[in-house]
């Protein structure tokens, strides 16, 4: 059974809150190296997990966002702040602060650059594998095609992720610079310049159909997309677009059921699941 918007969170979505040893021990060495996180800026379900389990997702180029898509809480503004020239070697320096055997990289959009920040993307890559060398590295990046993707391809590294969001009918949900086909161009680039693993994502719960959701595999899957992750959208704040319903976890069993027998390698759904989610055990599986 389905939850429609308007009634109240079902009892299988429950946050857990943040607490603990491990997670003031995250805090402290972010904040040292004054870092943010989609953890924080997205307002994500699973931080209590992750950074009690001593990860983070981390966030570069800043904490303000070009696009304003309506499901995200992440700040939004024309322009963003330069970039810190230092932001690299912060980044490379927390990884190995923290422990961390696999890190997951991720940027707001800068439409206000050049390169809308492919190269400071590229940069952080590089930086880390320089101080981290058996640390194995996943970016989730913007819309990059051509150029862009050709410099974030050359700095190596092992999964990159870009996501299509939802299926194409319910794409007016992102900025209007996004699209669906520009997403498929940036997953078919990303391997055709030496990427061996990519994940897309799709939020569940804004109104798609399980036969949209079926022509998203198939197109994912041409698109050479390893690694399929599909989560439930959670309302942010008031002033993003509401749930259309809670999907019941039985229904993501069965829509994984479907993503596998469309030929993705790994698939992750359940209500909490999100690009970064559980990362390392995604990418373990899909390399095999």
């Amino acid at each position: 059974m389905e939850t429609k918007t308007g009634e109240r969170k079902p009892d299988w979505i429950r946050v857990r809150l943040p607490a603990g040893n491990e997670w003031e021990r995250v805090d402290h060495i972010l904040a040292s190296h004054g870092l943010h996180t989609v953890c924080d800026e997205a307002r994500c379900p699973n931080k209590g997990e992750c950074w009690g389990c001593g990860t983070a997702t981390f966030m570069i180029m800043g904490e303000v966002c070009t696009r304003g898509c309506r499901f995200c809480a992440v700040s939004a503004a024309p322009e963003g702040r330069p970039l810190r020239a230092d932001e690299p070697e912060a980044l490379a320096s927390a990884i190995q602060e923290m422990g961390l055997s696999y890190a997951v990289i991720t940027s707001v959009d800068r439409d206000d650059l050049e390169d809308r920040g492919a190269g400071h993307f590229a940069a952080c890559i590089r930086s880390i594998r320089a101080k981290n060398p058996r640390v194995k590295i996943e970016v989730l990046t913007p819309d990059y095609v051509d150029q862009e993707m050709r410099l974030v391809a050359a700095a190596k590294p092992h999964v990159l992720a870009h996501n299509v969001e939802t299926v194409r009918r319910l794409q007016g949900v992102r900025d209007a610079r996004a699209s669906f086909e520009k997403s498929l161009k940036t997953l078919v680039q990303a391997r055709e310049f030496g990427i061996s693993i990519t994940k897309s994502s799709i939020l569940l719960g804004l109104g798609e159909t399980r036969e949209e959701l079926r022509e998203t595999y198939a197109e994912l899957r041409s698109a050479g997309v390893d690694i399929l992750v599909m989560g439930q959208y959670l309302q942010p704040t008031p002033k993003e677009i509401p749930v259309v319903e809670y999907i019941h976890p039985d229904r993501f069993s069965l829509y994984a059921q479907d993503a596998r027998a469309a030929g993705f390698s790994t698939v992750v759904a359940s209500p909490f699941a999100r690009t970064s989610y559980h990362a390392l055990d995604a990418w373990k599986a899909g390399k095999r």
